[in-house]
């Protein structure tokens, strides 16, 4: 049985270059925001068993609407951090697709270097790498491992 496990690249930050606090404190914007709160209803049909994110604030507000919709605890995890493991992301991954389907939010380093790892290893990817803010990457989990993944655009568009 195949199962989903949706991995979100965080919805539109602040600037970076223009933040002058600690990088991990940097909140969304305000489209940012709007991309946020359109997840609930992007991901209506699917039922997630977890949502998981990586400690960054940015991060973890990215799936806050959708953990309050669907009364969901949402989890952080050092291994969807930036600066993460390949390694250890697709471990973390792996694990939590056998709990059921899930939605996992991290950074754009993340994303790119699991789904490039991915693509090494041979695993059937529809799209080309995209990696737009607020974006999300479904890998098709099954028998432990990714068998696919497909892209799925932001929900509020026009953003890199």
């Amino acid at each position: 049985m195949t199962t989903p496990v949706y991995l979100v690249r965080h919805a539109k930050a602040k600037s970076r270059a223009r933040w002058t606090k600690r990088d991990h404190l940097r909140p969304l914007t305000k489209t940012g925001r709007s991309q946020a709160e359109a997840l609930p209803k992007l991901f209506e049909e699917q039922s997630f068993s977890r949502l998981l994110s990586s400690p960054y604030v940015r991060c973890v507000q990215t799936l806050e609407p959708l953990a309050e919709k669907r009364s969901l605890r949402l989890e952080t995890a050092d291994e969807l951090s930036e600066g993460a493991s390949v390694d250890a992301a697709l471990a973390l991954i792996l694990s939590t697709a056998a709990d059921g389907p899930a939605a996992l939010c991290t950074h754009g380093d993340v994303t790119v270097n699991t789904v490039r790892a991915l693509v090494a290893a041979g695993v059937h990817v529809e799209d080309a790498l995209e990696l737009k803010k607020g974006a999300t990457w479904i890998l098709e989990v099954d028998g432990g491992a990714v068998k696919r993944a497909r892209y799925l655009p932001p929900p509020v568009k026009g953003l890199r």
